[in-house]
């Protein structure tokens, strides 16, 4: 083949365009149903299809290193190419610090309601439902013990760095869909899933394939949720169909994906996490008196850039003296002060300014979650933490 030849082939293939998408082949991808011998870990398949897991069994295994290994292996694979959706029964055994956390967000919205705010959505109309945007930052900063007890949730942690490895970034969202409240537009979502047609043609067919490796999905029931609630409609195995940004805004992939979706209930507790490329929806909440309350947490890996803007600084001298507290008294165990350090502080050294603050015994300098870490273990004075904490961040700025 002359080298002209070559050249135009890979231009052709090397991206999506408007004639990419075909039904045909996106249902083929969808037709695909799971084996529960693929998945031993899993308690059951829901339509023959999404592993359920029972956490009580799911801690058990994951007490040694080859066990946590397995899980976190398993949920990958799910994830990746199995159905593209874990579900996880009992993520929260005890549903104490999600009914205090619920209170914390009920009392936000009360002040977005007094102030006028109204608070958009990227797939729904705006104001039709109730949203709170950077929950974290805001449950943190408003109710810091109430963010530990909820944030040293093993599963979270667990799943987030199956999906996404060490050092991930915790972001939230807080969705609550009033009852009469329409179901959204199917999409994809977070990076290439928030961008017009024109803007994700643009991208290459390989970032298509690595963009959904930046972001995991998840959804924590914060009240129990019957399919006449709403909860979350779900094309499994679409994550796979390499086209699907542009599937997602195609309207006859949209009217297919609404007669045809799968959706699960959950109970208050519960956890769902799925690939951020599996074409999903919020359901429309038909019953009368279900405020269908869900913190969605969209977690993004070191290597990537988080969705929203956040004041770790803050976050971190606010949230500080109540784990120092919370570890001295033994209320939290080490794992546990360490799954809430990774929801709160900066796992990722970078970027900095490394005329300030250059690399000191190793690769990288230290990461904001490394010098909480320190102070934690060396019982610093919050005082002290503190100094440090504005020091460090006086020397990452240009």
């Amino acid at each position: 083949m002359k080298a002209d030849n070559i050249a135009a082939l890979r231009a052709t293939r090397g991206w999506y365009g408007p004639g990419s998408c075909n039904l045909g082949e996106l249902r083929a991808h969808a037709a695909r149903t799971s084996q529960i011998q693929d998945y031993p870990l899993a308690a059951r398949l829901e339509a023959e299809t999404v592993p359920v897991y029972d956490c009580g069994h799911i801690r058990a295994h994951a007490v040694t290193q080859q066990g946590r290994r397995e899980v976190m292996a398993e949920w990958a694979a799910v994830l990746r190419d199995g159905a593209g959706i874990v579900v996880l029964e009992h993520a929260f055994a005890d549903t104490g610090p999600v009914d205090q956390v619920s209170t914390v967000f009920e009392h936000i919205i009360a002040g977005q309601h007094q102030s006028g705010a109204v608070a958009g959505d990227h797939f729904a109309k705006a104001g039709a439902n109730d949203r709170i945007w950077n929950a974290l930052e805001k449950l943190c900063l408003e109710a810091p013990d109430a963010f530990a007890a909820y944030y040293a949730n093993d599963i979270i942690a667990l799943v987030s760095e199956a999906w996404l490895g060490p050092a991930y970034q915790m972001t939230s969202q807080v969705n609550v869909v009033n009852p009469g409240g329409a179901s959204q537009t199917p999409h994809r979502d977070y990076h290439l899933g928030f961008q017009s047609p024109e803007a994700v043609q643009r991208y290459p067919e390989h970032v298509h394939l690595f963009s959904p490796m930046l972001t995991l999905q998840g959804a924590v029931a914060h009240c129990d949720m019957p399919l006449e609630s709403g909860p979350t409609l779900y094309m499994p195995f679409t994550q796979t169909y390499g086209p699907g940004y542009l599937a997602a805004q195609d309207p006859e992939i949209r009217d297919w994906f609404d007669k045809n979706r799968l959706q699960l209930p959950l109970r208050k507790g519960d956890a769902v996490f799925f690939n951020p490329a599996l074409l999903h929806a919020a359901g429309a909440n038909r019953s009368t008196d279900i405020r269908r309350m869900a913190n969605l947490l969209q977690v993004s890996s070191a290597y990537g850039r988080a969705m929203e803007s956040m004041d770790r600084v803050r976050m971190s001298e606010a949230l500080y003296p109540v784990l120092r507290r919370l570890s001295k008294n033994n209320t939290l165990s080490s794992a546990e002060i360490l799954n809430v350090v990774a929801a709160c502080a900066e796992g990722y050294a970078f970027p900095t300014n490394l005329d300030r603050d250059p690399p000191i015994g190793g690769l990288a300098p230290k990461s904001q979650q490394a010098l909480m870490h320190e102070s934690l273990v060396e019982d610093w004075e919050p005082e002290q933490f503190i100094t440090a904490l504005h020091s460090q961040a006086e020397r990452k700025s240009t």
